[in-house]
């Protein structure tokens, strides 16, 4: 039923700007690993949006009924069933993907998960694939927006562990885990796509 499928306002005005990306980005691409599905609107929108791609939802165990809810819903035949995956554990697929991606996971996750979710992320991917991360950055250590800048203070209100990224540093571990940086995308409300390739 449509009143039990959960509903974020932030993934129904941002979809459509980052689709445009990604139809461009992931033109080669075949098999997708999104990280951190949320609500289930990105995935039924960008499945949709592209339907070359098959498109692998996940999330943690207590999001994967609302993920469900919209994939039953859409009967897309390029979108996967919901998978259980939480970075911090060791249940990722074994499968390996021609891209991965994820949007605004990483300023709610701990530094350590962020960590893990990079190199998994470069385990999974094919020579050549993309790793694609949508959110907001800072930059040299400063807030890019004053927008951004109270959503950071928020956001430590909630979570000692929460906070907006550093490019530099997000940039360091892809770099350590042979991943190059093919493009920074600028994007509405002050975010990013961060887009990189696997080189070896």
């Amino acid at each position: 039923m449509l009143n039990q499928k959960p509903f974020s306002p932030a993934c129904e005005r941002n979809q459509q700007p980052i689709a445009e990306i990604l139809k461009h980005v992931f033109k080669p691409v075949e098999h997708v690993l999104e990280i951190g599905s949320g609500t289930g609107q990105h995935a039924v929108y960008f499945a949709r949006a592209m339907p070359w791609l098959h498109w692998q939802p996940t999330d943690v165990a207590d999001n994967i009924p609302g993920i469900q809810a919209w994939i039953n819903d859409a009967e897309l035949p390029n979108l996967q069933q919901p998978r259980v995956l939480d970075v911090s554990q060791d249940n990722w697929p074994e499968q390996r993907y021609d891209a991965v991606f994820t949007a605004n996971t990483l300023h709610i996750m701990a530094w350590n998960c962020v960590q893990r979710l990079i190199y998994n992320a470069s385990q999974k991917l094919e020579l050549n694939g993309y790793l694609a991360i949508y959110g907001p950055f800072n930059y040299a250590g400063n807030y890019t927006s004053e927008s951004n800048a109270r959503f950071d203070q928020w956001l430590k209100q909630q979570s000692v562990h929460s906070s907006i990224r550093g490019f530099e540093a997000i940039q360091e571990l892809a770099t350590f885990y042979s991943l190059e940086l093919c493009n920074d995308y600028p994007m509405p409300a002050n975010n990013r796509i961060l887009l990189w390739k696997k080189t070896s």
